[in-house]
């Protein structure tokens, strides 16, 4: 009898525990505002997989918006206090009506078509209120490798205009040294430790051939790491899974993240995608972001 009120007693404190919100895990500086050191993604939401378009159809039929609110709010409660997203799909939908249903999480947008076609966009969008809004990555690089920087130069102008912090994404190492190099106006990267944004011959030219999808090197992160870490900016990175082709047991994952801590700078953080539809990755994610950062 004694045995079996001690678990009880046991199981009722773990399940009180459990319905308390976790402190708030170790945090950045960007502009006025502390974000967690991990940043929950958005990607699988809206069914961009980076496999093929059967797992992208897999992910939206999970991600319906009481999913998608369902698992912002388990971030919160987990000590996560900010989200990255697109301006893509039911993205801006499901940022209002979780605003609406009393959600706290602070958010970044990253730019879409329409915003990168015209700017005009950029304030209206602003007045949703948005922390910061980033000029997208492909876009960048595909930018950049066409002579067009002040196309760059133009959207990030806008988004200073319109009162939001300023940000640039990009896949490609060079971008942020030479960036930084020039003194551009912006607050903060967002680096995908991926180039995954090469051109076909510049994949032909390393590897001699064409491989079938999207090409993850692993000399990638090393060399987007150490720009990382030169550049007096903030830095997000994403993609440390390799959009989860590093997840097949939870020792890769580990080594993922505290590969990635390990090589970025104190005044940066990481962007991870969660999609629970399997496990509890929202509270598994914030427990391993503890565990590596030495805090309880």
């Amino acid at each position: 009898m004694e045995l079996t009120r001690r678990r009880f007693l046991e199981t009722s404190a773990a399940l009180g525990a459990a319905g308390a919100p976790a402190p708030l895990l170790p945090t950045i500086r960007l502009g006025k505002y502390e974000l967690t050191r991990l940043i929950l993604g958005a990607n699988p939401f809206y069914g961009f997989s980076h496999f093929n378009r059967l797992f992208d159809q897999h992910m939206l039929e999970w991600s319906t918006p009481e999913n998608v609110l369902k698992t912002v709010r388990a971030c919160e409660e987990n000590g996560i206090n900010t989200w990255q997203l697109s301006d893509a799909r039911r993205g801006l939908e499901d940022v209002q009506r979780y605003r609406e249903q009393g959600g706290k999480i602070q958010w970044i947008l990253l730019s879409s078509r329409r915003m990168e076609e015209d700017l005009s966009w950029i304030p209206k969008i602003a007045r949703m209120g948005p922390i910061g809004i980033v000029h997208h990555g492909g876009t960048t690089d595909r930018r950049w490798r066409n002579g067009e920087q002040g196309k760059i130069q133009d959207f990030l102008k806008a988004v200073r205009d319109s009162g939001v912090l300023v940000g640039l994404s990009t896949h490609n190492p060079v971008v942020v040294e030479e960036v930084e190099s020039r003194g551009w106006d912006i607050d903060f990267f967002m680096c995908c430790v991926y180039r995954i944004t090469r051109t076909e011959q510049e994949i032909v030219n390393l590897l001699g051939q064409r491989p079938l999808g999207e090409v993850y090197l692993p000399q990638d992160p090393p060399r987007m790491f150490r720009a990382i870490r030169q550049s007096r900016k903030p830095c997000l990175a994403f993609k440390i899974l390799a959009a989860g082709r590093l997840t097949d047991t939870p020792e890769a994952i580990d080594r993922a993240f505290r590969f990635a801590f390990e090589n970025i700078k104190p005044t940066d953080a990481v962007i991870v995608g969660m999609y629970p539809r399997y496990s509890d990755q929202v509270r598994e994610n914030a427990e391993r972001v503890r565990r590596i950062l030495g805090v309880a």
